[in-house]
Order: C-alpha cells, then sequence, then structure tokens
C-alpha cells in the first residue's frame, strides 16, 4: 500500500469517526419536561425500573401499555400522560430508548412484556418516530398486542396493516409541522380496517408530550395542558373500548 492510499484511508477514517461523534453528540441534545410538568407530576414521584418508567394504577390491571417516546425527547416528558392513564386503571411503561432514538431500539417492548408476566394484554404506541418503532414491532409480533396507539405518527413504508383488525388509535394535531396532518391521511390506508383517527384541534407535535417548543413545529392555539387532556381523554374511550371496560362501566 502507497503512501497516498494510507492518507486517503487515513482521512476517510477520520470523517467516519467524526461523523459518529457529531451524530452521537446530536442524540444527547434531547427534549425535557417543562417546568409545568413537574409541577403537576414531580420528577420524584415516579417509579423508575432500570432504564424504564411506570406508572402502576391503584387497582389490579391485566393491561399494559408500552410508550416508545419520541426522537431525542426524555421519556420523563410523556410522565403527564402515562400517570393520568394510570389513575384511570391502565399500567404504563416508559422506556429509555437506544441514542434516545426508538428506531434504534424497536424491540424494547420484548423484554418489558417478560419483566411483567401479570399483564395479558398489552398496547404497544408511540410518539412522532416513537410511533414508527411502535408499528414496526407490533407488525412482526401481531399475537403479542391488542392495539396500537399513534401519537402524531404512522407506519412505515414496509408496514402494512390494512388487510388486518388490529385496533388502533391515531392521534393528530391540527398544527403540527413536524407530522403533518397531511402525512396521516396519505398513511391512512396503511391502518388496519377498524382504524381510529382522532385530529387534536389547535395542537401541535411537541404537545404529545411535556418538553416545550420544538424546532420546525407549528404553533400552537391551545395550552399543552389543554392538549395533554384531550389526549388522555380519546386514549381512555379507546382503551375502554378494546379492552372491554366500556361494557363493565355501562352495567355499573
Amino acid at each position: 500500500m502507497n503512501k497516498s492510499t494510507k492518507t486517503l484511508l487515513f482521512i476517510l477514517a477520520s470523517i467516519i469517526v467524526v461523523g459518529v461523534f457529531l451524530f452521537y453528540m446530536w442524540t444527547q441534545q434531547t427534549y425535557k419536561g417543562t417546568a409545568e410538568l413537574e409541577s403537576l407530576v414531580p420528577a420524584k414521584s415516579v417509579k423508575k425500573n432500570e432504564d424504564l418508567l411506570v406508572f402502576e394504577p391503584k387497582v389490579k390491571t391485566e393491561t399494559g401499555i408500552i410508550l416508545y417516546p419520541g426522537a431525542k425527547v426524555e421519556p420523563m416528558a410523556y410522565r403527564y400522560l402515562a400517570s393520568e392513564l394510570a389513575k384511570n386503571g391502565y399500567f404504563v411503561a416508559i422506556p429509555k430508548m437506544m441514542l434516545n432514538i426508538a428506531i434504534f431500539d424497536t424491540t424494547k417492548a420484548e423484554k418489558m412484556m417478560l419483566d411483567y408476566p401479570n399483564i395479558s394484554r398489552w398496547v404497544i404506541g408511540g410518539h412522532s418516530l416513537g410511533g414508527v418503532a411502535a408499528a414496526n414491532y407490533v407488525s412482526s409480533q401481531p399475537k403479542k398486542v391488542v392495539g396500537l396507539l399513534l401519537l402524531a405518527s404512522y407506519p412505515s413504508n414496509k408496514v402494512d396493516f390494512s388487510e388486518g383488525t388490529l385496533s388502533t388509535l391515531s392521534i393528530y394535531a391540527q398544527y403540527d409541522q413536524v407530522t403533518t396532518p397531511e402525512a396521516i391521511m396519505n398513511t391512512q390506508n396503511k391502518l388496519s380496517t377498524n382504524a381510529i383517527l382522532h385530529e387534536i384541534k389547535g395542537g401541535n407535535h411537541a404537545g404529545f408530550g411535556m418538553y416545550g417548543k420544538q424546532k420546525d413545529d407549528g404553533v400552537a392555539t391551545i395550552s399543552n395542558l389543554e392538549q395533554q387532556k384531550r389526549i388522555v381523554y380519546q386514549v381512555v374511550r379507546w382503551l375502554d373500548k378494546v379492552t372491554g371496560k366500556e361494557n363493565e362501566k355501562g352495567m355499573k
């Protein structure tokens, strides 16, 4: 190998190393929970199990929800949504993802499901890129879940649920400029035949968590807390229907 070839290889290796380092640094610049979120659900009140946030209902439940965070969003930023779902009787777990990007850790749900054998029904979902990762996992393990929850998200090109009947709830926001309503409509044909779509009027992309403003997002005309409350309401209604709790409530 001559000197010029060695020099070229050294330069290419250096570029790759620098590129990997810069990408790693980018993944560590995460969106964290807001002061408002801390006042609603103090971080110290959240139960942690290794790299997992756990929200347990006061009453025993057989239904668990695994929520994959959006890209570079801290799991803690979703603790209001998770705590409210737990108050409504559902077990919720939010994992820390590899490099803070769920698409690199699609099968994270696998271990979590094994760790909680008392949960017999699982709903897998996620926000933004977390929803893409969740859909990828569900498509590869259809018998292990009873529902798919998409928050400002949609299935990737390689995933198609259109010929199945998987219970699916897709919530999107009017002023979301990251995952636009148009993108949701253009991929609606990839969802199952009984999928439910719901638009949050006045909401935006960052409003699916509580972590402040997000780059390139639209401006919401409702408060972050109001958007969260609307999301909770829709998710609980859907979960009650999926799990049969809706019928139990009607009988009381």
